[in-house]
Parts: structure tokens; sequence; C-alpha cells
């Protein structure tokens, strides 16, 4: 596939991410937000991202100058027009990835929309859209320049062709594409969110310290990074609003959002983003 401009809506986590992502992999890059100075913190993430590379070896310098010089930023929509895909990672709000569709799929006829929505339905953003067919799920994963997957997922009005386009973009950027179907949650976090919200009630309960939690996880189960810590890392808010996504789209009280996440959230203890989480952070 050769290079082509791609725009990417967000210039938060995400964004930053698979901006860097694309950049590195040849593309050019448009990346779009409605704050300026958002923007250029995610420029100096972007770069303090690539340099990390340099500095361990494994991205050569003229590689990294290469990248940023591939990197444009934009507060205009109308500027993203002449992209071929826009890769959306606006916050998990479904007004405003419906308004954001809406207005993206009117910029171009030939506009491919790919979401990185965590557990929204793509079939309800498609169908805001003037042409649903080019609509899809393009889910990363945090953080993004590290993990491998990318979930892609099908919308009812989803076309072959832009699953395919999508998929060899994914490849292009050095991802592995798995195809999920639009489903609450999909595959990744209809697995994983559950078992953090488990976690939180076992705190609530206090059956166990996040510290002996996280430490059973890691040792009991071979996993990397404890459940707690993990939630930290994704953000407890996205947590609490994909707990709340699978209890609101399968009405099963399984679901049930822990009672001690909502007052995390609502106190502002977001995790690493805000300092504070089930764990402290400097």
């Amino acid at each position: 596939m050769s290079a082509s401009l791609i725009g990417v809506v967000g210039a938060g986590t995400m964004g930053q991410g698979i901006a860097q992502v694309l950049a590195q992999s040849g593309f050019d890059v448009a990346l779009y937000d409605v704050s300026s100075d958002q923007l250029t913190r995610a420029q100096a993430a972007i770069d303090k991202g690539l340099s990390r590379l340099v500095d361990k070896g494994r991205l050569a310098a003229e590689a990294r100058a290469s990248a940023l010089s591939r990197l444009d930023t934009t507060t205009s929509l109308e500027s993203l027009k002449d992209c071929e895909i826009v890769l959306e990672a606006a916050p998990e709000q479904p007004a405003l990835k419906e308004k954001l569709f809406h207005d993206l799929s009117r910029l171009s006829p030939t506009i491919i929309l790919a979401s990185n929505t965590s557990s929204l339905s793509l079939t309800q953003l498609a169908a805001v859209c003037e042409r649903p067919e080019r609509v899809v799920g393009m889910h990363f994963f945090n953080p993004v320049p590290v993990l491998k997957l990318v979930e892609v997922i099908r919308a009812e009005q989803t076309s072959e062709a832009t699953v395919a386009r999508i998929e060899a973009l994914a490849e292009a950027m050095g991802k592995t594409a798995v195809a999920i179907a639009d489903s609450p949650g999909f595959a990744v976090n209809r697995l994983l969110v559950p078992m953090i919200n488990e976690a939180a009630f076992l705190v609530q309960e206090g059956a166990a310290s996040v510290e002996d939690i996280d430490t059973s996880m890691k040792l009991g189960a071979a996993h990397p990074m404890g459940p707690l810590a993990l939630a930290d890392l994704i953000g407890l808010d996205v947590c609490l609003a994909i707990m709340e996504v699978l209890a609101d789209g399968f009405g099963d009280p399984k679901y049930r959002p822990c009672p001690l996440l909502k007052r995390m959230v609502a106190a502002g203890h977001l995790g690493r983003k805000s300092g504070r989480g089930f764990h402290a952070y400097g």
C-alpha cells in the first residue's frame, strides 16, 4: 500500500500514538483537535516517543526527523477533506462521536471513516453518515506504538472494500488485525474490563488490598500487569464508560459497574493521567 494522507481526529493519548505510528510507517498525517494547546502537547509527546526509540537504538535519527516532517496539525475539520482515511480518536462520548462522523462524512464522497471507539456501536455511528458503507471500527490499544493488536469492527452497513482497506492499513502500520462483530465491548474489552470491575469489587469488599490483587494476577495468572494498575493506565473513566456500555447493551446485571469505581471517577481519581487512581503516581 502506497503512502497517502491519513487524518487523525483527537490529539489525546490514543490520537498521539496512532499519529506517531502512522508517521513512522511512512504516511503523511494530519492531526486534528479543537485545542491548539493540546496539539502542541501532542507534537511534544510524539517527538519524545520517537526520540526514546532513537535512544534505544530502535529507530535511526534520520527516520525520526522524517517521521516528524510528515506530521501536520490542524484545528479545522475542513482541512481533512483530502484524506483518504480519517481515524477518529475523540473522547468516548456518543453524541460527540456522532456529530464528528456526521460532519466528516460530508467532507468527501470517497473518505473512509474509522473509529477507535473501545465499545460504542459502529452501526449507530454509520447511521448518521452519508455513506455508511465507508464507516468501520479500528480499535487500537494503549500504548499504540507498543501493542500490536487492532480490532477491526464491521458495522451492519460496512462494505467488504472498506474492511479490506482498513486491514491493509493495519498491516502497513505493523499491526495485526482481528475481525470482530459489532457487539458491545467488542472482544478484548468485553473480557478485560469486567475483570477490572471485579477487582474493584474485591477492593470495595475488603477481600484483598490493591497491591495484593495486582501481585496475585501477575504471579498467579502470568499477567504482565495487575488489573488495577492496568485500570489506572487505561483511565478509570474509560473503564467505567465501557462497563456502562456493556450494562446498557446486554441488560445483564453481571456488567453492573462497581460503586467504588463510580465514586473514584466522580472524585477525579482517574489513574495515571490524574496522578491518582487505585495507585498513587508522583
